[in-house]
């Protein structure tokens, strides 16, 4: 498998650090408000490649951390006149709601929290300061970033052109307005812990580093999150970690794409500012995931109700295929295959292997779509009730194995109307009765109520539309 780092510039060659199992760290979300639909991206993004790395045997080690502690949580507590604790509870809980909705948490997934690991981070910071990397600042704690070696090497940014391009505040504590905050002094009102230089509060760049430290070790196989954090967070996360612990922080960076929203950049002034939750009021958040994964990962997507609305179109022919082959299923006989039979189950595996030859490179999840819809043409134009059971089975299972990489056919199936339960009762009695007007009446009922029905030799099947 080949990823693009962000550090190179290039795709590698990946293969895990410790054989068979990979790790891996995606920046998550501060909680101090809902997650929006830039936030999404990176988590569904990264859950699918740690979805694809299990497909292939591979133990998976994966972390997604919460930041409890933050100035944007402060203030929220503040305006809310509650504490900074009761904000974050509040916004992981809410989180967790969507990312249920998002298919988050099909495999076990790390979710530390800042504040549990103040100990480690208060280690962290004093590990630093022995080594002369960090100096105490009237109880203030900060990097000094020339200790760190060829930083700038993410962004590709020169320190030189960072310090002669800052504005120098006359009352500023740092000793180059490139230092970064380790750990910040405590405020009237804030939430605090002690430290040997003094009460405070962690930085935010020192959280990521330390968790992952703390779960995953000090070299990590990847590292990830939205292009917008390359800088400064994760340059300075590299910058306190390999100067901290004296080796590689994270081998390979990986860094999605942004989203715009009508072809505009995304901004609460714009009104265009769209929340998961605010999404799942009208789509089920699946639709949401399989848009997130219809473009390749590192390019930028364009959000719109219109392209929701395309891509619910297309998860509903991957379901209708999906409960068309279950139905086929119940019925189809076990018979010899014919030559044309073997030729539909080789061109099945030709599909398996493109859609692991599009993951391979670097995660292209559009193109292993197109491998699935593939598969769901062959089934549609190729198998009926006279196909031999093994073609409908292994079709079947196969278009189950290659969606559950991708984390989509997992909605859960609604409960029938009581009403359309009735419709389709006397629509069936008059079928019996053959009184096909009444039933043609019925159909047309349905289908005002957006309900689809398909007459099969087992009865009558339904879905929404």
């Amino acid at each position: 498998m080949q990823l693009y780092n962000t550090l190179s510039r290039k795709k590698e060659d990946f293969k895990p650090l410790n054989d068979g199992v990979v790790t891996m760290y995606n920046c998550g979300p501060t909680v101090y408000n809902f997650i929006h639909v830039g936030n999404a991206r990176p988590l569904c993004v990264f859950d699918t490649l740690r979805r694809y790395f299990i497909y292939k045997g591979l133990d998976v080690k994966f972390v997604v951390n919460f930041t409890d502690i933050d100035d944007k949580i402060i203030n929220k507590s503040i305006e809310e006149n509650v504490s900074s604790k009761e904000i974050a509870e509040r916004y992981i809980k809410e989180f967790k709601k969507d990312a249920e909705g998002l298919h988050l948490y099909d495999y076990k997934t790390m979710n530390p929290r800042a504040t549990e690991h103040i100990t480690e981070i208060i280690d962290f910071i004093s590990t630093l300061l022995e080594k002369d990397a960090a100096y105490v600042s009237e109880g203030d704690v900060y990097f000094d970033i020339r200790a760190a070696k060829d930083y700038g090497k993410l962004s590709r940014k020169k320190l030189e052109d960072l310090i002669s391009g800052a504005r120098v505040d006359v009352s500023d504590l740092k000793k180059s307005p490139a230092d970064f905050a380790l750990w910040k002094a405590k405020k009237e009102g804030e939430p605090f812990w002690k430290a040997p230089w003094g009460e405070g509060r962690p930085g935010w760049h020192i959280e990521c580093s330390v968790m992952a430290k703390t779960l995953l070790g000090d070299t990590i196989d990847i590292h990830s999150g939205g292009e917008d954090l390359q800088f400064p967070h994760h340059e300075n996360e590299i910058a306190q970690s390999e100067t901290c612990n004296g080796k590689t922080f994270a081998r390979f960076w990986l860094h999605n794409g942004m989203i715009t929203v009508d072809n505009e950049k995304m901004s609460k002034s714009l009104g265009n500012f769209f929340t998961v939750r605010e999404i799942s009021e009208e789509f089920d958040l699946e639709i949401l995931r399989f848009f997130l994964l219809g473009s390749h990962y590192r390019s930028p997507i364009n959000f719109s109700r219109e392209i929701m609305i395309q891509t619910k179109q297309s998860l509903d022919r991957i379901y209708n295929a999906k409960w068309g082959l279950e139905a086929l299923e119940k019925t189809a006989e076990d018979k010899d295959l014919e030559a044309e039979d073997e030729k539909f189950l080789d061109d099945l595996e030709k599909e398996v292997l493109y859609f692991e030859k599009s993951m391979d490179d670097d995660l292209n999840t559009a193109d292993a779509i197109t491998a699935i819809f593939n598969i769901v043409k062959m089934a549609n134009s190729r198998l009926d009730e006279s196909s031999p059971k093994k073609l409908v089975e292994q079709s079947l299972k196969t278009l189950l194995k290659l969606t559950k990489v991708l984390g989509i056919l997992e909605m859960k199936e609604e409960a029938i109307d009581p009403e359309v339960e009735r419709l389709i009762k006397e629509r069936e009695e008059a079928r019996s009765n053959k009184d096909f007007k009444k039933a043609d009446e019925i159909r047309d009922l349905l289908l005002e109520k957006n309900i689809q029905i398909k007459d099969t030799r087992e009865g009558t099947t339904w879905k929404k539309i």
